[in-house]
């Protein structure tokens, strides 16, 4: 039996990517249904699917809702406890779940003022104290990495992280070389490639995450 998943836009839908991975990056079955957000469809499109206002959303095989990523994440790991969703050790488990805990909760002013855009990076961009407070905060995480990912292996942990790694790269800012490593390895993934290609496949710009007047430049090829 296949799970089913509501997401929006590949390019521009951090959180959708975050719910994708988590089935693509360990191998399990889904059927992904789409959300054009900002469309005019939008929230009836989530309603009729069973989710509250916001994507992702996922139904499980038996037609259970699950209506954030974490409630998606928790699932997954109790459902399929042999994919490798986080680390064995409880100790390193333990980091691994409070990483996921403030990823979701925290780093309120990089993503409001870097809103993720996979098809193009912006050139000249300024980041407030409160942009750098948060990107020295990830970066003290992205420091203590085990292995290309956060702890060794991709986790649920990188699937979380990754649409913040990947704002150090296209808003230019700055970073020191665990976290160039870090975010090299999050778009070298397989499954964000695919995500990414066919993100760029879809057939309109959302100008709603439009930089301008910044400069636009091409997406790092790292």
């Amino acid at each position: 039996m296949t799970y089913r998943l509501l997401i929006g836009q590949k390019s521009y839908s951090s959180w959708s990517l975050r719910g994708w991975l988590f089935f693509a990056a360990f191998d399990i079955p889904v059927s992904v249904e789409h959300a054009t957000i900002y469309g005019a469809d939008f929230y009836d499109t989530v309603a009729g699917f069973g989710g509250h206002r916001t994507v992702p959303c996922a139904r499980t095989p038996d037609g259970g809702r699950l209506t954030d990523t974490l409630a998606i994440a928790w699932h997954l790991v109790e459902a399929f406890p042999d994919r490798g969703f986080l680390p064995a050790d409880p100790i390193r488990r333990a980091e691994a779940l409070s990483l996921i805990a403030e990823m979701h909760s925290s780093f309120s002013a990089l993503r409001t003022a870097c809103p993720v855009n996979l098809r193009t990076a912006w050139a000249d961009f300024q980041p407030s104290e409160a942009v750098l407070k948060d990107c020295a905060r990830a970066e003290q995480i992205f420091a203590r990495a085990e292995g290309p990912f956060l702890f060794g292996d991709f986790s649920l942990v990188d699937a979380f992280y990754a649409p913040l790694a990947t704002r150090f790269l296209t808003y230019g800012l700055p970073m020191a070389a665990p976290t160039r490593a870090y975010a090299t390895a999050i778009t070298g993934h397989k499954a964000f490639q695919t995500w990414r290609s066919e993100g760029l496949a879809e057939d309109a710009e959302v100008p709603n995450y439009d930089m301008a007047p910044l400069k636009r430049l091409p997406f790092p090829e790292l």
